[in-house]
């Protein structure tokens, strides 16, 4: 993950991308497991669209069935949960809470819109302050103090955060498109890394919404 492992891509011979919906969430929770705040469980609902479930036929991704259709799938046992808890783990030792995941499949073609909430002991202003330092220097993640909707970031490499602060929660808004940011358009960002080129390379896209 560029936003994360930067330095050490540029070094890299080989590297392995994280998945799409490992991309959307890691990303959401990542500056507070750097900061050592994450200190109950994290609530983490998020729906996909029907590219997120690879090109294998099934009932599920049939036009016919995902019309008109929403459901949840692996709900706490997706297998992207163990590379989320290990980066978090990674950064925040401490963490022994659990991260509580369900994932959906939405009636759409592409496209991750996820919502995590956890508690946070400080204020929004704290808390905005804390993502926008944290991913200062990333070049396609950004904190968006307006609520945000999934078009602002199709045919994009970007994930775009929002952040409210509801009593004792923190919820964290994050989105990306599953088939750049959570895979191609990830690859190409780490091979710019590898081989010197600008980050942005090939990869300054507008969305299908601007």
């Amino acid at each position: 993950m560029p936003e994360l492992q930067k330095e050490a891509i540029k070094k890299a011979k080989y590297i392995a991308n994280p998945g799409c919906f490992a991309t959307a969430l890691q990303l959401a929770i990542l500056p507070l497991a750097a900061n050592n705040l994450l200190q109950n469980d994290v609530h983490i609902n998020a729906a996909t669209g029907a590219t997120g479930a690879g090109t294998s036929l099934s009932k599920t991704t049939h036009f016919t069935w995902r019309d008109n259709n929403f459901s949840h799938y692996k709900a706490f046992t997706h297998q992207h949960l163990g590379e989320i808890n290990q980066t978090v783990n990674q950064l925040q030792s401490s963490f022994k809470s659990e991260i509580n995941f369900v994932p959906n499949r939405g009636n759409f073609s592409r496209g991750i819109f996820a919502t995590t909430y956890t508690k946070f002991n400080g204020s929004i202003e704290e808390a905005k302050q804390l993502y926008k330092a944290f991913y200062k220097d990333a070049a396609f993640t950004f904190i968006s103090d307006e609520p945000i909707h999934l078009k602002q970031v199709l045919n994009t490499n970007k994930c775009i955060i929002h952040l409210e602060k509801h009593e004792s929660k923190l919820l964290i808004t994050s989105m990306i498109d599953n088939l750049i940011k959570g895979a191609s358009g990830q690859a190409i960002h780490n091979m710019n890394l590898m081989y010197g080129y600008p980050e942005t390379e090939g990869l300054q896209l507008k969305a299908n919404y601007f």
